[in-house]
Parts: structure tokens; C-alpha cells; sequence
């Protein structure tokens, strides 16, 4: 288990089993440790010549623990392949298994949910000790914004992973959520899962299973305003 996270609210935060477990599992090795983890996420809001939103660029950092059991797992696999090759080949799977779960990105405006369409853009990098992921995620239709905000809350539903926009201590970066092509107005809401919540998740052991949508109790906030004054 790597070492615990500086918490960035609740307690029971820090207890995340591997939330990418069922999309990072790729090799037989690795799979049975089920070590605890987490990733840093950056959001870029992309805008269209009209104002409205068409996808989330988005770059998840994995935590050094885990990055480094991939990593190692890649220079060892056989073959005479470069480093950029088996990366290469690691967000292929990667993102097969996440493509069925919409990147654990939930997007809403008006209470009501958003549809997303398929990523088109997805790069795998090794960076500082860290596997990193980056890709755009376009939402099904443009999305204006001139009425209403739009929301988005990135999770695992089961809480094997906890992910939490990049921060110094315990506020978010001013970089972790902005927008690009429009002046808009962003904010990262805080969780604030209830003490029943919090006492389910540090009850869970290493290797067991969470309940499904235990995730979105524990699920940081994204907020993009650009309300016509």
C-alpha cells in the first residue's frame, strides 16, 4: 500500500482499494495486490465558436505507487518494443475498459444529466515516476451555458480510486478546472459525504468490494458558469 494521501476533507477518503482495477488490471501480475490509489485530475473546459461546451479535456496523473508497478510491469513485458510503444499499448486497454463507464465522468446541468459521446483523443505518457493520461471527452451536443451551469463530478462508482483535482495542500490548483474559448466562471465544490458514508467506506477491507455509487458520496464538484448577464 503506498503511503496515505494528505487528506483533503473526510477521513474515510484516504481508504480507496484500486478504482482502476477493472481498467488497469491488464496484466495477471498485477491484478490480485489490489494496492490502494489515486489520481490527480486537471479538467480544460472546450468551448465552441458559439459558447458552448464540447468536451473535457482531461489529464489524470496516477498516483507514484501504482504508476510505478505499471511501469515496471511494461519493462518487463517481452519484446523488443520502446517504452513509447507499450504505453502506447497500455491506453489501448485503458481505454477499452473505461470507454463503457464514460471515464468515470458524470456531467450535468439543471439536475439533469448530460450525454457524452466517445473519446477521440487519448495519449499515455510516462512523466515524473507517474503514468499519465490524457484525453478529450466530447459531450454528445454542444452545451450552451447561457442559462444554466454546468456541473461534472469525475468517480469511481464502487470507490476502489479516489480522484481529486490537482492541489497545493488542500486547495485545489487555480489550473485544475478552466475553460477555454469563452469567459467563464469555474469553481471546485468540496464533497461532504455524512458520517454514515464516511464510517461505510473506512469499514471496507483492503480487497473488498464497495458498494455500487459508493464513489459519488466522496466525489469532488466541477462547476462551469457563463450565465448572460
Amino acid at each position: 500500500m503506498p503511503p496515505p494521501r494528505t487528506s483533503r476533507g473526510e477521513a474515510g477518503r484516504r481508504l480507496l482499494a484500486l478504482g482502476l482495477a477493472c481498467a488497469l488490471a491488464l496484466w495477471p501480475r498485477l491484478s490480485p495486490a489490489h494496492p490502494h490509489g489515486w489520481v490527480d485530475v486537471t479538467v480544460r473546459v472546450l468551448m465552441d465558436e458559439h459558447g458552448r461546451v464540447e468536451a473535457l479535456h482531461q489529464r489524470w496523473r496516477l498516483d507514484p505507487f501504482y504508476s510505478q508497478l505499471l511501469l515496471e510491469e511494461l519493462r518487463a513485458a517481452q519484446g523488443e518494443a520502446p517504452m513509447e510503444a507499450r504505453l502506447d499499448q497500455l491506453g489501448v486497454e485503458i481505454r477499452h475498459n473505461l470507454s463503457p463507464q464514460h471515464y468515470f465522468t458524470h456531467v450535468t446541468r439543471n439536475g439533469e444529466a448530460v450525454a457524452l459521446g466517445e473519446v477521440d483523443d487519448f495519449t499515455t505518457l510516462a512523466r515524473d515516476g507517474r503514468v499519465v493520461l490524457m484525453f478529450r471527452l466530447p459531450l454528445a451536443e454542444p452545451l450552451p451555458l447561457d442559462q444554466a451551469a454546468m456541473h461534472y463530478r469525475i468517480y469511481d462508482p464502487t470507490y476502489y480510486i479516489e480522484v481529486l483535482h490537482e492541489a497545493d495542500g488542500e486547495i485545489p490548483r487555480a489550473d485544475a478546472l478552466r475553460v477555454t474559448g469563452a469567459d467563464c466562471a469555474t469553481r471546485i465544490i468540496a464533497a461532504d459525504p455524512d458520517p454514515v458514508q464516511v464510517a461505510e467506506a473506512a469499514s471496507l477491507d483492503r480487497g473488498e468490494q464497495a458498494p455500487e455509487g459508493l464513489g459519488r458520496f466522496f466525489a469532488e464538484t466541477g462547476e462551469v458558469r457563463c450565465d448572460l448577464p
